[in-house]
Order: structure tokens, then C-alpha cells, then sequence
């Protein structure tokens, strides 16, 4: 379709404008991080490095972000084995419920994050305070699995229904094991995949907040809930500012690396 000169020029304006609207407050977040001034004022008065030294010895922040990745990683190891086998099941077998087993899978993703939160804790009083598990990283990272499931899921369902089985079925009518098909057939198509998918998990894990706080015990805080809870403290705002910094880069890493793994559906490379 050929578009007016116009026409194409409207919609050049249109697009940076709201790329502009969407990123502008990223870069100022990072610009403030840089700041001399210890407040969030625009433009910085002075450029300097030391909230960055700040932040590097700030216990807080530091054990904060740890906990963050444990809970990231722990997230997504259960999605990603849960969501592939589910991904599996409904791609590559035909049973009762099929559509049912895909809703109810994808559901959580859609749900707001408080009412995810909501349930999540009311479960966790009813089941797991009577068998003395209180509430601490591991409901955090269940509450975090049940979205990260989907991420995975989806990313999976999607690499199978483009590679179909026909090479899965030629390995197994030339003799080859189940073990044997999935090691040298069906992983090396789904592998970058399975990658894109974990990396996108976590990031969604690590960005969490609303469903960590009705998750998490006091004991336990991740980067976003230190984030909110040191927000309005003057002594830390430059801190916090560069805390938001980190995370802005640590959320686009895993996005563009699974960009980049999910455009060669066919690769087996990594």
C-alpha cells in the first residue's frame, strides 16, 4: 500500500512523539541518577558519580537485589518447566478440556496484579499457615511463577505450532527413542525459544511489585518494594534514582535478548 508524503510524514511525527511520551521519563530517571542535586529537580544542577558509590554500599538496596534475583530465578525455573510441559501437551496432544487447559493457563497474565495478590494470599493463609509455612521467598516465588508460567507457555506453543512434528515423526519412524528424539530433534527447535521465554520470565519476576507485597513477609523485600518504600525519603531519592536506573537496564536486557533468540524460529543457536 502506497501512503501520500503526507501522509507518511503524520505518521513519522505520530510515532516519535509517542516513543517520546513512552521513554523521555526513562532518560530524565536516568539523567536525575547522574544529579548533583539531591532532590528530582529538572534540569540536573551538576553531574557526578557519587549516588552511584552511594548506592553500591547501600545494604538496603544491595540485599534487596539479591532477594529480587532469587526470586527471579526461582520463578523461573518453575515456569519454564511447568509452561513447556503444559505448551506441549496442548500443541502437540488432543484431549478433553484442551481449550479449557489453554484458558485457564493463560488467565493469570490477564487478571489484575491485585486480585492475583488478593487470592494468592488468602490461599497461602488457608494452606500453608497450617502446615507452618509462613510467608516469605518461597510464596513469592510461587506467586511469581503463576504469571512467569504464561510467558514461557506462550513463547513455547508458539515455536511449535511454527515447526509443526513433521521432523519429530520422521525420527521416531526411523527408529529413534523418545529421549532421543527430544535431545536431537525437538530441544535444538525449541531451545532459543525456551531462552526468550526464561529471559522474559524473569524480567517480569524482577519488576514485580503488587502481587510481592501481598506475597512477601516484612523480612523479605525485593528491589521494586525498596524502591517504593525508600521513594520519599530525601537521604535516598538520588539513591533511589539510580536503583530505578539499574533496574531500567536489567528489564531491557532480557526483552532485546529474547527479541533477538525469538526472529530465527528454525535456529537451534544460542
Amino acid at each position: 500500500m502506497r501512503l501520500s508524503p503526507g501522509l507518511r510524514w503524520t505518521l513519522r511525527v505520530i510515532t516519535w512523539l509517542v516513543l517520546l511520551f513512552l521513554y523521555a521519563p526513562l532518560v530524565i530517571v536516568i539523567m536525575n541518577s547522574f544529579n548533583k542535586s539531591r532532590t528530582f529537580a529538572f534540569p540536573p544542577t551538576g553531574v557526578t558519580l557519587k549516588w552511584w558509590h552511594a548506592a553500591s554500599q547501600s545494604s538496603g538496596a544491595l540485599d534487596a537485589l539479591w532477594t529480587s534475583v532469587k526470586a527471579g530465578l526461582g520463578a523461573t525455573a518453575i515456569a519454564v518447566v511447568l509452561g513447556t510441559m503444559a505448551a506441549f501437551a496442548v500443541q502437540r496432544y488432543n484431549f478433553f478440556g484442551k481449550n479449557t487447559v489453554s484458558f485457564l493457563v493463560i488467565l493469570p497474565i490477564a487478571l489484575p496484579g491485585i486480585i492475583t495478590g488478593i487470592a494468592l494470599n488468602a490461599t497461602f493463609r488457608t494452606v500453608f499457615d497450617p502446615l507452618g509455612i509462613g510467608f516469605g521467598l518461597t510464596t513469592v516465588i510461587i506467586g511469581h511463577a503463576t504469571f512467569c508460567i504464561v510467558i514461557v507457555y506462550n513463547n513455547i506453543q508458539a515455536r511449535l505450532r511454527r515447526t509443526g512434528s513433521s521432523l519429530v515423526e520422521a525420527s521416531s519412524d526411523l527408529g529413534a527413542t523418545g529421549w532421543q528424539t527430544f535431545r536431537f530433534v525437538t530441544f535444538p527447535m525449541i531451545r532459543t525459544a525456551l531462552v526468550a521465554g526464561a529471559l522474559l520470565a524473569f524480567g517480569l519476576s524482577f519488576d514485580e511489585i503488587v502481587v510481592t507485597t501481598f506475597t512477601s513477609s516484612p523480612d523479605v523485600q525485593t528491589l521494586p518494594l525498596w524502591i517504593f518504600a525508600n521513594l520519599f525519603r530525601p537521604n535516598q531519592a538520588p539513591i533511589v534514582d539510580v536503583v530505578a536506573a539499574v533496574l531500567i537496564v536489567l528489564a531491557v536486557v532480557p526483552v532485546w535478548l529474547s527479541q533477538r533468540l525469538g526472529d530465527d524460529p528454525s535456529s537451534g543457536r544460542i
